[in-house]
């Protein structure tokens, strides 16, 4: 029996917005747009009705603006809602509130200045839709071409075992998608100053991943920044890779740097979690820590496997704490995570680890 396909309601009120997100969501035969809405009031009354499998919704509208819709809808009925919006090319800080509010995900609106955006806006959106229709909320209060997947191999060689050399600091490497900015800031407002130097690849529109590191470095102990090329990764520092960009591990001397390329999207991501963990394989090794959280797809499973068998410990979120149990799944699939841990024993895993010791390559994953 064929699944149902996913049905999505659009809310915007610009006329020409819903006409392409409708087309490039109907191209995919396992996504129905069941109907639009040119405000809040006119979605109101479409939800007394039928409930949608997923909303994408705009902040700024006539009438009642889409952050107050969204803070009622999750306060009455809430359903998996995608914030899609020109607001998120600036990071402003209604997406922030938006994402606090229970929004699954952000998107800027879609680009059509030429094919190729096109075809970008169009894949993540529709990745971005079936992420939300598996998104387990938590409780809050009052037919066009499709990029080719390619692995990490695009950006850099697999790495050879044997030939790292260890430097003196202890590095951690995380991979996070759907869901990942809350989830990350109640991993890292956790942390103490003196935690081992971090990176971090979260799935994220360009220009906005520069706004989310800037709003954690408002609130955490360790220092947050964007990413650029040639940074330092040190203790009390955390790089937050920059949307549509990959970030990569590099040794110079006794420290580690990371390189901000271009190149193809990877596993579907640019940039992609398997480039960064391939990297960490490659230059860390045992002093490296890597963790894999909710997200949708493979991005960083086979990336995690290689880091585990170069003596790295890893770690893989569990299912009941994950926005979207994919990305961790396919780890644990893999055999790549040495361990299982819930969403709060994850700042105390960080804290403990270098304490540890090494990786213990060949141990069964486990529960914790």
């Amino acid at each position: 029996m064929s699944r149902k396909p996913i049905r999505v309601l659009i809310v915007d009120d610009s006329a020409s917005v819903r006409q392409v997100l409708s087309s490039i969501l109907n191209e995919d035969p396992g996504i129905e747009v069941m109907g639009t809405a040119a405000d809040a009031f006119a979605a109101a009354r479409r939800l007394q009705n039928e409930l949608p499998d997923v909303m994408i919704l705009d902040i700024e509208m006539p009438g009642m603006d889409g952050l107050t819709f969204l803070r009622k809808i999750m306060a009455q009925r809430p359903i998996p809602v995608i914030i899609c919006s020109t607001l998120t090319e600036a990071g402003s800080r209604a997406l922030f509130d938006a994402l606090e509010a229970g929004a699954v995900d952000v998107l800027p609106k879609p680009r059509i200045d030429t094919r190729v955006a096109l075809m970008e806006t169009a894949d993540r959106l529709r990745h971005a839709v079936r992420a939300a229709s598996q998104a387990k909320l938590r409780p809050r209060e009052p037919r066009m071409q499709i990029e080719k997947k390619l692995t990490a191999d695009a950006i850099l060689p697999p790495p050879v075992l044997g030939r790292v050399r260890h430097a003196t600091d202890r590095i951690i490497c995380i991979g996070i998608s759907t869901g990942g900015t809350e989830t990350l800031r109640e991993v890292l407002e956790q942390l103490p100053a003196n935690c081992p130097g971090m990176a971090i690849v979260q799935h994220m529109p360009e220009k906005f991943t520069l706004a989310f590191a800037r709003r954690l470095n408002g609130i955490c102990a360790m220092e947050i920044k964007e990413a650029e090329d040639g940074d330092e990764v040190s203790t009390g520092r955390v790089l937050i890779a920059p949307g549509n960009r990959h970030m990569l591990l590099q040794r110079v001397g006794q420290q580690y740097r990371v390189a901000i390329k271009d190149g193809p999207h990877v596993s579907r991501h640019r940039p992609s979690v398997d480039v960064l963990f391939r990297s960490a394989a490659q230059y860390a090794g045992a002093n490296a820590l890597g963790i894999i959280m909710t997200g949708m797809g493979d991005d960083g499973a086979r990336g995690l496997l290689e880091m585990r068998k170069a003596g790295a410990r890893t770690l893989a979120q569990d299912a009941d704490s994950c926005v979207v149990f994919g990305m961790p799944k396919e780890a644990i699939d893999l055999g790549a995570a040495e361990r299982i841990v819930k969403l709060s024993r994850v700042p105390q895993e960080i804290m403990a680890w270098p304490q540890a010791g090494a990786g213990a390559g060949g141990e069964n994953a486990r529960g914790v």
